[in-house]
């Protein structure tokens, strides 16, 4: 082993050190009750890691394990790993170049405002709706439950909302059959109950109606609080049905669009719309609700959005 390769193993393992002594504490102040990185440390780690693979810095260069590290940062919304990765892919650098690859990192890295990679994706071909197996979120690990042992009681977190709106929500929520802790969840981190919000895509309101949304559940003032809450709750109730009550799908689309939802086959990879399910999940939960069929029939797409979630 070279003097250089020596140096870069002490520091990897210095800095291996640290994280294990700093990551709790992050994971307290990020709201992370396992005691596990936040995504924002790993997704440094892995862009860091995968670089330097890319670039041969302290090891031999391994384009296929770049590519593998950057993928599961791209996955957590890192728009630097999805460009890199669309970089790669057209150019072959490290990998055989595929242009649909890349079309699929550049528009991840675009839709998340990168501008750069806007320009690189009108190069490739344009967006595409092909998703790259390392995209896929993986399966979680099914716990082993004794028979008799009791059904766990989900745990909502508790929401400070203004007595006015949640004796609307209270009232309102039951007649679409929604839970009223997640209307409540979606207000608080849609406008944290302000009714005149009003957001750079003129989203309007408690519920952050869109004027597209307003008029398909006939919203006529969404500033009106109750008018706002209807609309809301109203399109909770179709996206419940559409998605047959998986919270976290319900969120991300709450957040992206259901075309989004079902384009990447889950939650889309946005920095944004993963902070955003996890607080909705949180405050509600449970990953699953009960839905009004009636609304709606379900999402064509829902084979491959429950396909991650049950492999094996």
């Amino acid at each position: 082993m070279t003097m250089r390769s020596s140096f870069v193993c002490l520091r990897r393992l210095v800095m291996l050190l640290l994280c294990a002594v700093a990551w709790p504490a992050l994971a307290a102040d990020n709201g992370l009750a396992d005691g596990g990185p936040p995504e924002n440390v790993l997704i440094t780690s892995l862009r860091g890691e995968a670089a330097t693979y890319e670039h041969g810095n302290g090891v031999e260069r391994d384009g296929a394990r770049a590519a593998e590290l950057y993928c599961k940062a791209a996955r957590l919304g890192d728009t630097e790993s999805q460009f890199s990765l669309g970089w790669m892919y057209t150019n072959g650098r490290g990998v055989e170049r595929n242009d649909s690859l890349a079309a699929f990192f550049f528009q991840a890295a675009a839709e998340q405002g990168m501008e750069q990679a806007q320009r690189m994706l009108s190069t490739v071909g344009g967006p595409t709706t092909n998703v790259p197996d390392c995209m896929r979120e993986p399966a979680p690990p099914r716990p082993r439950v004794m028979a008799t042992a009791p059904r766990a009681v989900p745990v909502e977190r508790p929401i400070a909302a203004p007595r006015s709106i949640a004796e609307l929500v209270k009232r309102i929520a039951p007649e679409y059959r929604v839970p009223t802790q997640l209307v409540l969840a979606i207000i608080e981190a849609e406008s944290n109950f302000d009714i005149v919000a009003l957001s750079p895509k003129n989203a309007k309101g408690l519920m952050q109606l869109i004027p597209d949304t307003a008029a398909r559940f006939n919203v006529r003032n969404p500033y009106d609080p109750a008018q706002n809450i209807r609309g809301g709750t109203a399109y909770l109730r179709w996206l419940l049905a559409y998605f047959e009550g998986d919270v976290t799908l319900v969120a991300a689309a709450y957040n992206a669009g259901e075309g989004t939802v079902e384009r990447y086959r889950g939650v889309p990879p946005y920095v944004e719309t993963r902070a955003y399910v996890r607080k909705i999940v949180e405050a509600v939960g449970a990953l699953v609700q009960p839905f009004d069929g009636s609304a709606t029939r379900p999402s064509p797409q829902m084979a491959l959005l429950r396909a991650p979630r049950l492999a094996r």
